[in-house]
């Protein structure tokens, strides 16, 4: 699965790039990905059953007009009995009737069905794309994730609806009206016969052509809607930047890139559709013609050709209908395909087969055993290399060190969003690759650095995670991260909807709510990272305050640059290189003069000057 990356060499990119999806080879058109879709149809099999008898009785209905038309010219208007003719009208009009309402079925119960899928394949896809592990998200843009997401499932509904039914329904139809040809006359359709490679083979040729554009045509559309997503996502560095020029020729220029393939892809259809139509055309003026000349010679009743012509017309137009169907439901197939190739990744984190409970009621215990670590897009370097330290229950453990020493790594370690290259993770005794992930995650209350806000009310937000919490509970949690007064003073209080990412609220406000979400979680482990340090001195001594209660009885890891906010630390870890190089308390490792004396020396000799 070819999916752009917004990282290079395991670094962000300064100014991301669309990639420009090559051209594909023309190949030919394979509807096996749509197989995908079974299982969701049969999912609803009343419905299904439904729609394919509603799809039978108009074709069905639809042939039957023919045979109407037959009787009534070589019968009702040849005098031999003028009575019939009202009653071949009758049933005309009842033929019409069973056909409208057997039609409008069929449009509704296929219309459920795609619309019915179409849900449940973005439920699915996204419920696998929350599984997948962080490592999947480093080397795939979530631009166009959601492009598949979105585009490519409307496009599968497309075909789940309409263009299966239509494909059915026209199948059903030429099948039927090429029957009642040969039993009509045989003579007439060996003509046709001969006739239909003619119209087949230029139009299975052409439609290879028609699939290729159509992935092309897609790949442009997904590459150009993540470089928006991205860009936009940064709106405010893009506006710092004064870049907005720049971004939206960037962005100019690649819709232009997804306008020239669709353009491409609409041209190839429309070229299918004026041969098809022609040769079909073509085939059925000159079996006209030839079986004109057995009416005149007497050989065949007006009547007998002007049923073979309408059955001839029918299948005709089945064969063009197909033609166009083919269109969309191959491009339909390529977006399945697209789905596919999302679905049959794996994630790298899994929970095992058979987990090993982790014990209860939980300790809050960690053990790091000789842990290395190296990032997949970084294999040259490592970010953990033989790193071994214990937390006991209830310990505050600060971990410090330079920027790229290892600290952010060691919480992934934690959280199992990687598995250690070497070495064991231990949490209250049990491995973290041999535990349930989701029990061994509900064991972690985290607040980070950049605080994770929802688009949703106040009360969403803290609540997140603890869904099932009350009302009560969530302002409980507030008020103990100091965060229940601001709240109130709002508009709607706990009920106010935020922006995306929280942009409403200052960054004190904002890591409030997050310290309140990890207070509502009631964790036995908190890992805070660099919870403070955005912060002015007003917001940072609340928010201070608010750790100091959420840190009450938990084991608490905390990373920071700030050394003045875990000097009362039980034990300081001291990271270099990936290396763990000094361990103790802030007493103990100035007295040592190592690295932590020297990060001390910077922070707070200017204080001391003053």
């Amino acid at each position: 699965m070819q999916l752009v990356s917004s990282k290079s060499d395991g670094k962000d990119r300064q100014e991301p790039e669309i990639e420009q999806a090559g051209e594909e080879k023309a190949k030919p058109v394979s509807l096996r990905p749509l197989l995908r879709l079974r299982p969701y149809l049969l999912r609803h099999k009343a419905m299904l059953a439904v729609a394919f008898l509603a799809l039978v009785v108009a074709a069905a209905a639809t042939l039957a007009v023919p045979l109407a038309m037959r009787r009534m010219i070589d019968l009702g208007f040849s005098g031999i009995e003028p009575d019939l003719i009202d009653t071949y009208f009758a049933t005309l009009l009842f033929v019409g009737v069973v056909l409208a309402l057997a039609s409008a079925a069929r449009f509704y119960c296929v219309n459920w069905l795609g619309e019915r899928v179409v849900a449940d394949i973005r439920a699915d896809v996204f419920r696998h794309l929350t599984g997948l592990s962080p490592a999947f998200y480093e080397v795939s843009h979530s631009g166009e994730v959601m492009s598949r997401l979105t585009a490519d499932t409307t496009q599968v509904k497309a075909a789940a609806s309409t263009a299966i039914s239509q494909a059915i329904r026209n199948a059903l139809l030429l099948a039927g009206a090429v029957i009642m040809m040969v039993v009509t006359s045989t003579k007439l359709s060996l003509a046709v016969l001969i006739a239909i490679p003619i119209i087949v083979l230029p139009l299975a040729a052409y439609g290879r052509s028609v699939r290729a554009r159509s992935r092309h045509a897609q790949d442009t559309l997904a590459h150009a809607s993540a470089y928006a997503s991205e860009s936009l996502g940064q709106v405010r560095v893009l506006q710092a930047f004064t870049h907005e020029e720049a971004t939206a020729k960037r962005f100019s220029e690649a819709v232009d890139r997804s306008f020239e393939a669709a353009n491409a892809r609409a041209k190839a259809r429309a070229g299918l559709t004026a041969i098809a139509i022609f040769l079909v055309f073509a085939s059925v003026v000159s079996v006209l013609w030839y079986g004109a000349q057995d009416v005149l010679s007497g050989a065949m009743t007006g009547g007998t050709l002007g049923q073979f012509v309408l059955y001839a017309v029918f299948a005709a137009a089945a064969v063009g209908s197909l033609s166009e169907v083919w269109g969309e439901v191959a491009q339909a197939a390529g977006a399945a395909e697209r789905l596919g190739e999302l679905l049959q990744v794996q994630s790298e984190i899994e929970s095992p087969a058979h987990p090993k409970a982790l014990p209860e009621p939980p300790r809050g215990e960690i053990a790091f055993s000789d842990v290395s670590f190296t990032y997949p897009l970084r294999p040259e370097t490592r970010s953990l290399d033989e790193v071994s330290f214990h937390i006991k229950p209830g310990e505050r453990v600060a971990l410090v060190g330079p920027s790229g020493a290892g600290k952010t790594t060691i919480f992934a370690l934690l959280l199992r969003f990687y598995d250690p290259t070497s070495g064991r993770v231990e949490v209250d005794g049990v491995s973290v690759n041999q535990a349930d992930l989701h029990a061994l995650r509900s064991r972690f209350a985290v607040v980070p650095q950049e605080t994770a806000l929802f688009a949703d009310t106040i009360a969403a937000n803290i609540a997140y995670g603890a869904e099932t919490a009350s009302r009560a509970e969530i302002e409980a949690a507030a008020k103990a991260a100091y965060a229940h007064d601001f709240i109130v003073e709002l508009p709607k209080g706990y009920d106010t909807m935020l922006g995306e990412g929280g942009v409403t609220l200052s960054a004190g406000q904002r890591q409030r709510i997050a310290i309140a979400r990890a207070v509502l979680r009631s964790a036995p482990i908190l890992l805070l990272d660099e919870a403070t340090s955005a912060l002015d001195a007003t917001s940072e001594t609340l928010v201070q305050k608010a750790l100091d209660k959420v840190m009450e009885g938990r084991t608490t890891l905390v990373i920071a640059h700030r050394l003045s906010t875990v000097v009362g630390a039980d034990r300081i870890l001291v990271l270099d290189r990936g290396r763990l190089v000094e361990e103790g308390t802030h007493q103990t490792l100035i007295r040592q003069g190592g690295v932590y004396a020297r990060l001390a020396e910077l922070q707070f000799a200017p204080d001391a000057a003053e």
